[in-house]
């Protein structure tokens, strides 16, 4: 079991976990991930670490109800635990110094990226971030990058807060301002990555993604996070999850990514439909609760 240290909303479904995890945070680098398992017969996801506390023992995630699992994760707070997590997966993030470095978050994407803008600028990049979301109340993580990054951009698609727009208009625009860049990090929804890229390819800058695919066990047996790299199979788990976004198939990513949506559907309408249960089903195996009430003392 892994205990929650402290749990809280960033923004509306969107919830970062403090976690005792004491040697996943000692070895964890930017980029790399954690795949978790709530109890028992739950499914294993893919989850980012925003960032590790190797002093205290502890990573930070942030977690954005979308599927079942998502939402039954969010429900837990402080002093509930998680039944497995393991990690540090994938491959670090590459940290050198390059120059200008254009580090692009969408939604829960910019939790991704923190951690390497952070990296790329004590590495002695010039950091410029663009952060974009639905709207105002989506926005997470504006201080923490603001801190870390030379300028920080931001949209939102209904114009409620900052910019209206997409990251794609700011990075736009830095091209055709002449702003001299020798690397993009983009991390967000594929059309989003998908877009940056094309874009990217006709400016020859070199273009890193991170990708999210289904996993299962993280470590390239199963096969279930396969991507096309310059016409090659990949494991995003451990040969990612960051990728050169020019020689990614972003057609074929987009693809496998729907090959489970009628379960994930049905799922989520399961949970939907009682989530009552669902929830006190995950608390009724949280140490010290009581199964046969199905919650906690």
């Amino acid at each position: 079991m892994f205990k929650i240290l402290h749990a809280e909303f960033l923004a509306p479904g969107i919830k970062r976990f403090v976690i005792e995890a004491p040697r996943i945070a000692q070895k964890q680098k930017p980029g790399q991930f954690v795949i978790l398992r709530l109890y028992e017969h739950g499914e294993r996801i893919p989850i980012t670490i925003e960032h590790s506390d190797p002093k205290a023992g502890t990573i930070r995630i942030v977690v954005q109800s979308i599927g079942k699992t998502t939402n039954l994760l969010n429900s837990l707070n402080a002093g509930d635990s998680i039944l497995n997590v393991v990690g540090p997966l994938g491959k670090p993030s590459e940290i050198e110094n390059f120059g200008t470095v254009v580090v692009m978050g969408g939604g829960v994407g910019t939790a991704m990226a923190y951690p390497t803008a952070a990296a790329l600028k004590n590495a002695g990049n010039r950091v410029i971030s663009i952060v974009g979301a639905r709207n105002k109340e989506l926005v997470i993580l504006e201080r923490e990058l603001r801190e870390t990054s030379d300028a920080l951009m931001i949209t939102t698609d209904d114009g409620s807060y900052a910019d209206k727009g997409f990251v794609t208009d700011k990075l736009r625009q830095l091209i055709e301002n002449g702003t001299r860049i020798d690397l993009v990090l983009a991390i967000g929804p594929i059309p989003m990555m998908r877009a940056v890229a094309e874009m990217t390819r006709k400016e020859k800058i070199r273009t890193i993604v991170s990708l999210n695919p289904i996993m299962i066990d993280g470590t390239g047996m199963c096969g279930g996070c396969r991507v096309l790299v310059d016409g090659k199979s990949e494991f995003a788990c451990v040969d990612g999850p960051e990728f050169d976004a020019h020689r990614v198939d972003f057609s074929v990513l987009v693809q496998r990514n729907s090959m489970y949506r009628t379960a994930e559907q049905k799922s989520m309408e399961e949970f939907q439909h009682d989530p009552k249960s669902q929830i006190e089903a995950v608390h009724a195996e949280q140490p010290g609760a009581c199964a046969l009430e199905g919650g906690r003392q």
